[in-house]
């Protein structure tokens, strides 16, 4: 792939970085980025104008990847463009599709799972699918089964009789985790429908009274490697990950729409072993009607500004423009599309 030129849209002084293969981006080191965004510069401009008006990205729960990246990803293209895009909290996947569906928001993550129901019309989308189009496959969610440290629970079956988070509802955690729960045939557990942050406390705090009084045994979590609220238990009562391999493996060969068996590493939490678990890969996706420019600009600054984006989330270095545009059957946005093929995608 040739190497991209130094970029700025056409009638606007701001420049972008230089976008550069994933091997070089991560190899850059800060002085080197900084002289690629140096303000001013006249090679390279793009003829592609910048975005007439704000935009709006929709994230996912505070704390969660979806919201530290999104963030990111909005500050860095509003300074690209110098056209603010404004992010907004959500409880996730199924909301992002409403909200972009409804053109309440311009852009939002979703997982691939409620993206190809929303676009279907199956699922709890049955009573309608939803118009929208993919800008880009980002990087993947990973199943998370949480338990403490000092709980009983070793395997999913031991879940019953307990209660466990299964995430916002309009959330692409509780899709997942109600597929997990049924595939187990688990009937006696009782679900709580907390945000990420509630959940997380609400763990705390029974694991800090040995498991007597209110509050929830387990939280399921579908979301990138590491969810900081996840991690920082680590510096509290401690916790450990469920192995759902044999589940999972179930959930990926009987259903499509993106499920894989992987494994979340333990360097990620300081864990003793690897863990089997669900990987779901999410899509950015955006109102059918989007500008050319707002689609261009964004999936432009994501890939060329991927060293920078990276400073809001380590999972920006998930980041392939080669498996990007793997966002079947959900069809790419024009101007996206036209983006990966200048790039020889």
């Amino acid at each position: 792939m040739d190497r991209p030129r130094l970029l700025t849209p056409a009638g606007n002084g701001l420049v972008q970085s230089a976008g550069l293969t994933r091997r070089s981006v991560l190899g850059l080191g800060a002085a080197a980025a900084a002289a690629l965004v140096t303000p001013g510069c006249s090679r390279g401009r793009s003829d592609e104008p910048a975005p007439a008006g704000p935009a709006t990205l929709a994230t996912g729960n505070q704390g969660g990847v979806y919201n530290a990246f999104g963030s990111g990803l909005a500050k860095l293209v509003s300074e690209v463009t110098g056209m603010e895009m404004r992010t907004l909290i959500t409880n996730g996947s199924v909301d992002n599709l409403r909200q972009v569906a409804a053109m309440k928001a311009d852009l939002g993550f979703t997982t691939s799972d409620s993206a190809l129901n929303a676009y279907e019309g199956t699922g709890m989308f049955s009573s309608g699918g939803l118009k929208f189009t993919a800008l880009a496959r980002t990087y993947d969610n990973y199943v998370h089964v949480v338990v403490p440290t000092a709980s009983d629970v070793t395997a999913l079956k031991d879940l019953e009789g307990l209660t466990v988070n299964v995430g916002p509802e309009n959330s692409g955690t509780k899709v997942v985790a109600d597929l997990i729960l049924t595939t187990s045939k688990l009937r006696r557990v009782a679900t709580t429908n907390l945000s990420l942050k509630d959940a997380v406390e609400s763990l705390r705090k029974k694991a800090d009274a040995q498991g007597k009084g209110p509050g929830i045994d387990a939280l399921i979590w579908s979301g990138g490697l590491p969810t900081s609220p996840i991690a920082e238990l680590q510096k509290s009562v401690g916790f450990r990950l469920v192995d759902i391999g044999v589940v999972a493996e179930q959930i990926s060969l009987k259903r499509f729409g993106g499920y894989v068996v992987s494994s979340i590493p333990p360097s990620v939490y300081g864990l003793a072993n690897s863990v089997p678990t669900l990987a779901v890969p999410n899509y950015l996706i955006a109102r059918p009607n989007l500008s050319d420019s707002w689609a261009w600009w964004t999936v432009n600054t994501m890939f060329r500004r991927q060293n920078d984006l990276l400073a809001a989330h380590p999972e920006a270095g998930s980041l392939d423009p080669r498996s990007a545009i793997a966002t079947m059957p959900i069809p790419l946005h024009p101007a996206a599309e036209r983006w990966f093929r200048a790039n020889h995608i």
